[in-house]
């Protein structure tokens, strides 16, 4: 029997880890998911900073309604340093967080995260160059291949994919069989 099809948003803007998004993009979709990829704007082409790989956005972050998804992926790279200026954003992920959505970050996915507040008294990891980012936000920083803390998964590199994927795909469930 066929589960209902569920949302996952990937907040995504130019120069994301090519890997951080295309993986659990298409471990998700395989699984049955619908995946929407919001970014500044509506229709934008997005390329990966590897060049391997570009995604076209489904929607603005200002049109997305956080209570639509059932997680929220970010993946890494220059991706986030550009997101986390977006009051959008911000309020995007502030709302699935309060909400107890599933947000899953990795590499530099947290500084978005940081930037919205969501970090005092949350332990995670994250790419070791912004761990101090991290402390600084009010968060706990491990150095583990995947941190899951009540509602958000973080990851800290490439290397850590599979594990990100699995805890994503645990959270959220699969839909096709």
């Amino acid at each position: 029997m066929k589960q209902m099809v569920k949302k996952v948003a990937f907040l995504l803007a130019e120069g994301y880890e090519d890997s951080e998004m295309k993986n659990p993009y298409e471990a998700l979709t395989q699984n049955g998911n619908e995946v929407v990829i919001i970014s500044l704007d509506k229709g934008a082409v997005l390329n990966g900073k590897k060049g391997t790989i570009s995604y076209t956005s489904h929607l603005a972050a200002e049109e997305a309604d956080a209570g639509d998804y059932v997680a929220i992926v970010i993946p890494g790279g220059k991706s986030p340093s550009i997101l986390l200026e977006n009051e959008h954003v911000r309020s995007f992920v502030q709302k699935a967080d309060q909400a107890g959505t599933t947000i899953a970050a990795i590499c530099h996915g947290p500084q978005i995260l940081a930037k919205a507040g969501l970090l005092q008294g949350r332990t995670l990891t994250s790419y070791p160059g912004i761990a101090d980012e991290v402390r600084e936000a009010g968060g706990t920083f491990v150095d583990k291949e995947v941190v899951v803390d009540g509602n958000l998964i973080t990851s800290r590199t490439p290397a850590d994919e599979p594990a990100f994927i699995q805890e994503i795909i645990d959270r959220v469930g699969v839909a096709a069989y």
